[in-house]
């Protein structure tokens, strides 16, 4: 089965090592739909979905969500959730970034065998 969304095995320990601290998570993609984005990481009574999000799939145990107008533009690319241990300047609502990482998302382009495998859009 084709994947929208998948982790590395690295975030997919950083993640249940933040569900042991914090409790029940969501991720999400951060706004900008670019290579090398951060996916934020919530805990579960903070984020509120709206009408224009969407759940691309699960990872770690964790929902996760994009925007309709990411998904446009990310609609042909698995997204990969890879953790940096070296994270840089500049502030993010993540709770990553308290613990010591950050949840990076990059993708790659679907073969035309996978993208004919994906079902329809994601629901909100």
């Amino acid at each position: 089965m084709v994947e929208r969304i998948v982790a590395t095995d690295s975030a997919l320990a950083f993640i249940e090592r933040l569900m042991l601290k914090h409790g029940p998570l969501v991720l999400c993609q951060a706004g900008a739909c670019r290579e090398d984005g951060a996916a934020n990481c919530l805990p579960q009574g903070e984020f509120i979905a709206g009408t224009a999000d969407l759940i691309l799939g699960e990872i770690g145990g964790c929902r996760f969500y994009i925007t309709e107008s990411q998904y446009e533009y990310w609609q042909y690319h698995q997204l990969i959730v890879d953790v940096m241990t070296q994270i840089g300047e500049g502030g993010s609502l993540s709770l990553g970034d308290l613990d010591g990482g950050r949840l990076q998302t990059r993708s790659r382009v679907y073969s035309t065998e996978e993208w004919a495998a994906l079902s329809l859009k994601p629901s909100h």
